[in-house]
């Protein structure tokens, strides 16, 4: 008989954690145990998700006529929405939770369910820290240990007490089994006969394990979106720096432009200070890390027009634009450190010029973008290393990986004498930084 009613409390811990799954899976869940303030209505959304996953349990054994004990967690669940919620979730929680059993004529469930929301509230309120709730461990030793040990003393001290408040929630309906018929409250201890200290030490680390459990689960959630959340502003830190990188590298090579052409051709000098300060302009208007294609185009016409100043007739560009990729969103300064990479390693030193080719398709959900180039070309040797030098490719790339991860291409392939080709595949954009915040 022992080995059977041990074998309920294991159920029960596989039930506890097994609630506290399916509760975490709900988005709006989660986003509730990340927040430490919460309006009145949060608090009552937060209490209808408790009574709905711990009330089920209590349905469950009323319906089955006591058949399923191991499911009916209504004390420990409505201790837990006091401590995650604060006093009216833990109030609110208890009072729904215990309608069945009240309906089931057990009278003493609702006083006994409230009255655990309620001192979990003041468990919440006690904590020196609302992030010590989460620390909470059912090792009885070790909240003693540290209690010793004088080290942060109030934080140990509250997990000492929520530690004995949870035995004494157990302690009360073991009380009221024994003051008032058994048939007022459900309790595990009015079907084991004579149940002697071994099992009642079970049915108290049963409930002890049953709140912590829960906690745990849902507190390893809360680390990942706080780790979610850590990695993306870290992207977009990264993003912003290689950004950064880029703009001043355009600038200085234009300035160099200007001051060769203020000798030689003050009326081009002026046009090209005049095309720089459009582009400056664009720049300082920019927010956010990804464009419209069509602004990144557009970009790319002014750059080019400050180039062809220069060049003269040498230098000619076309581009080849499927018009259903001119709204997709690409990465800012995407192209431009490609075509500057054309225009400076391919054709300057090339004394016919040459033509760069800029083209945009769309293939499925993917957009493939092209930048290539009739110049020089590249040595074998140099373009198996392209990526880690110069700021130009190598920061494109790295700026495709922090966004796309492995979901995008980007490859170069290229021959002396014959030019450069630069290709490159990314997915949709606007679902990968959905997927990202």
């Amino acid at each position: 008989m022992l080995e059977q009613h041990l074998v309920i409390l294991l159920v029960k811990l596989a039930v506890a954690a097994a609630l506290a799954s399916i509760l975490v899976r709900s988005a709006g869940f989660t986003r509730m145990l990340l927040r430490e303030e919460r309006t009145l209505t949060q608090r009552v959304k937060l209490a209808l998700g408790f009574a709905s996953i711990f009330g089920t349990g209590v349905v469950a054994r009323v319906l089955t006529r006591n058949a399923y004990q191991a499911v009916d967690l209504g004390l420990e669940g409505c201790l837990l929405a006091g401590v995650v919620g604060g006093y009216m979730t833990g109030l609110l929680g208890g009072v729904l939770i215990s309608i069945p059993a009240m309906v089931n004529g057990e009278l003493l469930a609702m006083p006994l369910l409230a009255g655990a929301g309620v001192l979990g509230g003041l468990l919440r309120d006690f904590a020196p820290d609302p992030e010590d709730v989460w620390r909470f461990s059912p090792s009885f030793d070790l909240s003693i240990y540290r209690l010793l040990r004088r080290r942060d003393l109030r934080r140990n001290l509250f997990l000492l007490v929520f530690f004995v408040a949870i035995l004494f929630c157990e302690f009360v309906r073991w009380s009221m089994v024994h003051i008032f018929p058994s048939r007022y409250v459900f309790t595990l201890y009015a079907n084991w006969p004579r149940p002697d200290a071994l099992s009642l030490g079970a049915i108290y680390v049963a409930t002890l394990f049953a709140v912590s459990l829960p906690l745990k689960i849902w507190n390893n959630a809360r680390n990942e979106k706080k780790l979610e959340a850590q990695q993306h502003l870290l992207n977009e830190a990264r993003l912003r720096a290689l950004t950064s990188q880029i703009n001043p590298h355009f600038l200085f090579n234009t300035l160099n432009s200007v001051s060769s052409l203020i000798r030689t051709n003050p009326e081009q000098a002026r046009a090209v200070i005049y095309r720089l300060s459009n582009i400056l302009r664009r720049l300082l208007r920019k927010h956010g890390s990804v464009t419209p294609l069509r602004e990144e185009l557009a970009f790319i016409d002014d750059y080019m027009s400050i180039e062809m100043i220069r060049f003269g007739d040498k230098l000619r560009f076309v581009k080849e634009v499927d018009p259903d990729t001119l709204d997709r969103l690409v990465p800012s300064m995407l192209l431009q450190p490609l075509v500057e990479n054309s225009i400076r390693h391919g054709l300057s030193g090339k004394l016919d010029g040459g033509m760069i080719r800029v083209r945009a398709r769309m293939e499925g959900a993917r957009l493939h973008l092209l930048v290539e180039d009739d110049g020089v070309g590249i040595p074998e040797q140099k373009l198996a290393t392209l990526f880690e030098q110069g700021i130009g490719v190598s920061n494109v790339n790295e700026r495709l990986k922090v966004l796309f991860s492995d979901s995008y291409r980007m490859y170069i392939d290229s021959k002396p004498g014959e030019g450069t080709r630069t290709e490159i595949e990314i997915p949709d954009v606007s679902f990968t930084l959905a997927a990202i915040g």
